[in-house]
């Protein structure tokens, strides 16, 4: 289990717990995976600065072994006022279902990139990763003059050769079964979905950082599997989502454990970006939707309250479930012990081949 990029992190494991914004991610979970010998991971791309300088401190308290802070890189929207307007109209029907109020007066449609990325500068974070893009060159060396290890995001070759010319350490290659947010950042989504097993061989024969396997990885036999494909490392989601130090809600958790391999779909319904989730009655109705659902980050500034209110009413018909395709495989497992599974059910597999 010892490859560059444990080398290069100072960790036992190749093993990195998947940032997961939006709530799953806590600092318990990352520190767990951390303590276990893993690199744990705060999805901190839709906190204001307060809120991740807290964590990032809370983690610290719970462990003194490496873990990583992300970050959603900006991007331009086209979206137009009228596009905002007739959206915040139609999902008003939602509202009501749910009772809250129409039509929400939205200071901002997300945090400060910037302050945020001063927040993690500012406490030498040991990893800043990434995904939407890259980050302005001017970040990037900010980060390398202070130690932080740079990981970003591709979803294809093009995008890994890009990252690793802006100076990325080491590469996610985030496959077409990952859950969560696509990280595409230089073509159209639905042209980016390579899976796992063909994405990581090919990423790994054309750059020279540590690639991090990443999509549909949920135990042991993907670690091996993704190692004897030129990976350093796995990035696992899913895997931990339903674990007590997730802070994924229970239902989230129990559609976790009960939905199959073919319980998801890609959206942008939710956010305004492509991403894979357990099907919702909110995404099958946004499917009928005649007008263009405004980009990221104001769709899902938009959707936020009723994402919110259905959360508070255990509703998961309206509530973004982000998730993998490996769900099967899931458990109920506390973090470490994911960890340790992991690694032992990727020795065993790794020795059956060589027996």
């Amino acid at each position: 289990m010892n490859t560059s990029f444990t080398r290069k992190l100072g960790i036992a494991y190749p093993i990195v717990q998947a940032p997961m914004a939006g709530g799953p991610a806590t600092p318990e979970l990352a520190a767990a995976v951390s303590n276990a010998g893993g690199l744990g991971s705060l999805g901190a791309g839709y906190w204001p600065p307060a809120q991740i300088r807290d964590a990032i401190r809370e983690v610290r308290r719970r462990t003194d072994r490496p873990f990583a802070v992300n970050l959603f890189v900006p991007e331009r929207t086209g979206s137009t006022d009228d596009e905002i307007s007739a959206m915040n109209a139609h999902l008003n029907a939602y509202r009501e279902r749910l009772g809250i109020e129409p039509n929400p007066a939205i200071a901002a449609y997300a945090p400060s990139f910037e302050d945020q990325v001063q927040v993690l500068l500012d406490e030498k974070v040991p990893v800043f990763s990434f995904t939407f893009g890259i980050p302005p060159a001017e970040t990037i060396q900010s980060m390398r003059r202070r130690g932080i290890v740079i990981v970003g995001t591709a979803t294809t070759v093009e995008e890994g050769i890009t990252l690793e010319a802006a100076g990325a350490d080491a590469i996610v290659a985030q496959g077409s079964e990952a859950g969560g947010h696509r990280g595409t950042f230089l073509s159209e989504a639905a042209d980016a979905l390579i899976g796992t097993l063909a994405l990581v061989p090919q990423l790994a024969d054309r750059v020279s950082v540590p690639v991090i396997a990443s999509g549909g990885i949920m135990d042991g036999r993907g670690l091996a599997a993704s190692l004897a494909l030129g990976a350093s490392a796995v990035q696992m989601g899913t895997a931990f989502l339903a674990s007590p130090e997730s802070g994924a809600h229970a239902a989230h958790k129990r559609l976790v454990l009960s939905s199959a391999e073919d319980a998801t779909a890609i959206t942008d319904a939710y956010s305004g970006k492509a991403a894979r989730g357990i099907r919702t009655d909110f995404m099958r109705d946004m499917r009928a939707y005649q007008g263009a659902i405004p980009d990221y980050p104001i769709q899902n500034a938009l959707t936020k309250d009723i994402r919110q209110a259905a959360a508070r009413a255990d509703d998961p018909s309206l509530m973004s479930l982000w998730a993998g395709q490996g769900l099967r495989l899931a458990t109920e497992q506390a973090a470490a012990d994911i960890v340790k599974r992991t690694i032992a059910e990727a020795q065993a597999a790794i020795g059956k081949l060589s027996g």
